[in-house]
C-alpha cells in the first residue's frame, strides 16, 4: 500500500477501526428523515465519534463545514426505490470527481449474486485501478443480494468479501450473519478490514448486540446508516456504536455511557 492510501484510510479511522456513517440514501430513498438537514446530522454525528461520513458527490458542498474534522469517502454508484430494480447500481461518480470533492476515500456497491454482479465486478475493478492512481482507498460495500440468495448466510458474504479483496479493495462492508459465530467465517475469508452493514433500524439494543457480535467475530468496525442518521438522537447513537467499535465496551454499558434507555 502506498504512502498517500495508507495516510487516507487513517482518516477515516482509528486504530484500524472503523465508525462511518453513510448519508448517499437520498438518490435511493429521497430527502427522508435525518437527511432533508443533512448539516446538522453531518454535525450530530461527528461529534458523537463518527470517524467519517458517506455521501453522493452533489452533497460535498453541504458536509465540509459540518464534519468537525471528520474523513470524507464519496461513493460512486445508485439506484432508487422506485426504479424497476434496486439491485441495478449504475455509476454516479469517477475518482477524479471524488478527489475534486475532498474525499478522502471512494466506495462502491456491488451485489454479489445479482443479475448486475458482472457489470457492477468490472466496475469495481476500473474504480480501484482508478484509485491507485490517486492513493485514494476503496471502501466496497460487497453484499451477498440477488435470485436465490441467502443476505446473510455467512458463506455467501463470506464469498462477497473475498471478491472485494480479490479486484483490488481497501476496506469492505458487508451484510451481518447474525452473530459472532458465523460471522467468524466471513472476516476469515478476507485480509481486508470488514465492517458491518446497519440495514433497518430495529432498536438501540439490536444495533448494537449486532456491533458487539460483528466486533466479537473480529470485525473492524461498521458502516451503518439508517440506524444512525434517522435516530431520535443521531449524536448518542454514535456515541454508543463507537463506544463498542474503539473502547470494546458492552451493549449496555454503551447504551449507559451515551444516555440511551437500557432496554429490557
Amino acid at each position: 500500500m502506498d504512502a498517500g492510501t495508507a495516510a487516507r484510510l487513517e482518516r477515516i479511522g482509528t486504530d484500524g477501526t472503523h465508525v462511518i456513517v453513510p448519508m448517499d440514501h437520498g438518490i435511493t430513498l429521497g430527502a427522508v428523515k435525518g437527511l432533508v438537514d443533512i448539516e446538522s446530522t453531518i454535525d450530530a454525528v461527528t461529534r458523537g465519534g463518527a470517524d467519517a461520513v458517506l455521501t453522493q458527490k452533489g452533497i460535498a458542498p453541504r458536509v465540509h463545514d459540518n464534519k468537525n474534522g471528520a474523513g470524507y469517502v464519496v461513493h460512486l454508484n445508485a439506484s432508487t426505490s422506485i426504479g424497476p430494480d434496486n439491485n441495478d447500481k449504475r455509476l454516479t461518480g469517477t475518482v477524479k470527481e471524488a478527489v475534486r470533492a475532498g474525499a478522502d476515500a471512494v466506495s462502491f456497491h456491488i451485489n454479489v449474486g445479482s443479475t448486475y454482479e458482472r457489470e457492477q465486478m468490472e466496475q469495481l475493478a476500473e474504480i480501484t485501478d482508478d484509485a491507485d492512481e490517486y492513493g485514494m482507498p476503496v471502501l466496497a460495500m460487497a453484499y451477498a443480494r440477488g435470485p436465490g440468495v441467502d443476505e446473510h448466510d455467512a458463506e455467501s458474504l463470506g464469498h462477497a468479501v473475498r471478491l472485494a479483496e480479490e479486484v483490488g479493495s481497501d476496506v469492505v462492508k458487508t451484510g451481518y450473519s447474525g452473530d459472532a459465530e458465523s460471522f467468524e467465517r466471513v472476516v476469515e475469508s478476507t485480509r481486508l478490514p470488514v465492517v458491518i452493514a446497519g440495514g433497518e433500524p430495529e432498536g438501540d439494543r439490536a444495533t448494537l448486540d449486532a456491533v458487539r457480535g460483528a466486533m466479537d467475530a473480529g470485525a473492524a468496525g461498521v458502516s451503518m446508516g439508517r440506524s444512525i442518521f434517522q435516530h431520535d438522537d443521531p449524536e448518542a447513537i454514535t456515541r454508543a456504536v463507537t463506544s463498542v467499535v474503539h473502547d470494546g465496551l458492552a451493549t449496555e454499558d454503551a447504551l449507559r455511557e451515551a444516555g440511551l434507555a437500557v432496554e429490557a
